[in-house]
């Protein structure tokens, strides 16, 4: 039986009994070919109006089963890199070319992904022997659903979604300059100061603001974190006015007692139509202030 061709690499497949004498050459051939196929690299210069045909020729060396493959040269219209059908392959492509035209990458009678005339990127992509994918335009949304740990570099795209599992809203974080699509955050362009919070317009643009609180309506009680420690004010910063309902008046909290007698007491002021009453809340007795009138 003679020899045969692989259907992807073309690499001599050798029948029993073949190539008495030249048997190694052609086992070298192919250990070359699949070098080349792993981890091999070619340069290739595009016509500027047709791109070029990658070759795949039987049992010899050629540009079209390299691994990498740069596209170079200078495009006057629209191009396209061709491998034949019915080759099953990875490749990582660069774009390099000059000029602001597209470039497909496919087979000759299938389809493939385009550069658009603007990228000049680079892209992962395999052949199924009828059309060339490219990996990372179709990476289903659970492929990167668990990140654990380290740095992840979005490259080649302006815009990171977080999507839901039915395809349909997405929350998309983009660079600033970029077109925006469907609900979408514009990071500021650059880092805010110490002590500065994430803040936005209400139309989705976030930026890097110093918060003041306003206490001019708390619609809560203000309450310190620790009990006998925070003062209202200073004797230099003293507030204008106060003004309250009931005062309540409480130095049990406190280590030491009054100035005067040393005791502690918990006591409330209330208000009457004519006059103030003081409770002593611990003994329960009520008195009455005596007012002057003026």
């Amino acid at each position: 039986m003679a020899n045969t061709t692989s259907a992807s690499l073309k690499l001599t497949v050798q029948q029993t009994g073949e190539n008495s004498g030249t048997w190694g050459q052609f086992t070298n051939t192919n250990l070359l070919i699949l070098e080349q196929a792993i981890g091999g690299y070619t340069g290739v210069a595009l016509n500027a109006t047709t791109g070029a045909t990658l070759t795949f020729s039987n049992g010899v060396l050629s540009n079209g089963k390299d691994q990498v493959i740069k596209l170079t040269g200078t495009i006057t219209s629209n191009v396209n890199v061709v491998i034949p059908d019915g080759v099953e392959k990875t490749y990582i492509v660069e774009n390099a070319t000059s000029g602001a035209f597209t470039v497909t990458f496919k087979t000759s009678s299938g389809t493939g992904p385009t550069w658009s005339a603007t990228d000049k990127g680079i892209k992962f992509l395999f052949s199924d022997g009828t059309n060339v994918v490219d990996v990372n335009a179709d990476l289903s949304a659970s492929t990167f659903a668990s990140i654990s740990s380290g740095q992840v570099d979005i490259l080649a795209q302006a815009e990171l979604r977080l999507q839901d599992t039915t395809g349909g809203q997405y929350v998309g974080f983009k660079a600033p300059g970029t077109v925006a699509s469907n609900l979408t955050f514009t990071l500021p362009g650059a880092d805010g100061s110490s002590g500065q919070a994430l803040t936005t317009n209400g139309a989705g643009t976030l930026s890097f603001s110093t918060v003041t609180p306003s206490f001019s309506a708390v619609g809560e009680s203000i309450i310190p974190s620790t009990t006998d420690t925070y003062d209202l004010g200073t004797p230099s910063a003293v507030w204008r006015n106060i003004y309250t309902g009931d005062l309540h008046l409480n130095n049990e909290h406190k280590t030491e007692g009054n100035f005067i007698d040393g005791t502690k007491g918990s006591w409330t002021l209330q208000e009457g139509a004519s006059d103030l009453f003081v409770i002593n809340n611990k003994s329960g007795e009520k008195y009455k202030l005596k007012l002057e009138k003026i």
